[in-house]
């Protein structure tokens, strides 16, 4: 009797045991109180968003932190220019033609026997997309300037403006929000394409799980910042849209939250959100942060908190 009792105490401590590192394994990465006191309260978009709490400074009442009357926010919008707007009105165009061809290529050819490789390598595109989602994010964020020549104003500007004024994607149209993502993706679909129209039929068959791979990769790729601007939505949202994030096909709202705790340095994954979690707990961008300033001697994120500054 002794002895069951001991190897009950022992499987109790064992439980006990398990249940705390499983707790501290599977801890929020911000906790609910992190979230509200450190970054914007995004379903009030136009208010200076202050929580009061023993840390708040007193320029926080009078000054914004964040939303569109920040100066740094104020400042970055106002570069955006009509040779950018030119260079999106063309690659939307020319993605949107892409695209609507190349699925044309794809649905002609799907059979119902390879429909369950086909599902396959359509979620590893969409995981892939993913992932790219999160590395262009982190590096966006996290190295270079808007003072560097093109590549400052046309693309590291809206990463700027967005941490200080998340809600400014919610205010741009299609074209604004999506014009970089469908540029980057027109290679991979003029690929695609040109397989389509030259290829044999029987070499097309052989690639055609590749090719799968590459069209849904492309689409999410694409779509990223339509995403991403709907888990700033808060408002007005169509509901296939609030049930793809409440089920996790795409960013949710809540989720994102995270990433936009001041100083950014998570969950940059913003397709669907999928690898956060895990990417998060191999400490993956901390390590490529500490490889990178050790290297180069850069800090991370000193040209984002050198806009975040610029309150006055």
């Amino acid at each position: 009797m002794t002895t069951m009792n001991t190897g009950v105490q022992h499987l109790e401590k064992a439980a006990s045991t398990a249940c705390t590192m499983a707790n501290n394994f599977l801890a929020p990465v911000k906790t609910e109180q992190q979230i509200y006191e450190n970054s914007m309260l995004e379903d009030d978009p136009n208010a200076n968003s202050v929580i009061t709490t023993t840390k708040t400074l007193p320029d926080d009442r009078t000054v914004p932190r964040w939303g569109p009357n920040h100066k740094g926010a104020r400042e970055l919008a106002n570069l955006y220019s009509t040779g950018k707007r030119t260079q999106e009105c063309i690659c939307v165009g020319i993605c949107i033609t892409l695209m609507a061809v190349n699925s044309f290529f794809i649905v002609i050819r799907l059979r119902l026997e390879n429909l369950s490789s086909i599902v396959i390598s359509a979620l590893c595109g969409i995981v892939t997309a993913d992932f790219i989602s999160g590395l262009v994010h982190w590096a966006a964020d996290t190295w270079g300037s808007v003072e560097l020549p093109i590549l400052g104003k046309n693309f590291l500007r809206p990463f700027r403006e967005h941490h200080i004024d998340p809600t400014s994607i919610t205010r741009h149209d299609f074209i604004e929000t999506n014009g970089d993502n469908f540029m980057v993706t027109i290679p991979a679909l003029c690929k695609l394409t040109w397989d389509f129209l030259t290829l044999p039929e029987p070499e097309i068959q052989q690639r055609f799980l590749w090719s799968c791979y590459w069209w849904q990769l492309a689409i999410f790729v694409a779509m990223t910042n339509q995403i991403h601007k709907w888990s700033h939505t808060y408002f007005g949202l169509p509901g296939w849209v609030v049930w793809l994030q409440e089920h996790r096909v795409i960013l949710p709202r809540r989720h994102h939250r995270v990433h936009h705790v001041a100083p950014h340095e998570t969950y940059f994954c913003i397709t669907t959100g999928w690898l956060n979690w895990p990417l998060e707990k191999l400490r993956f961008w901390y390590i490529l942060e500490t490889i990178i300033e050790s290297v180069t001697g850069y800090k991370p994120r000193a040209d984002d908190f050198k806009w975040a500054q610029k309150r006055s």
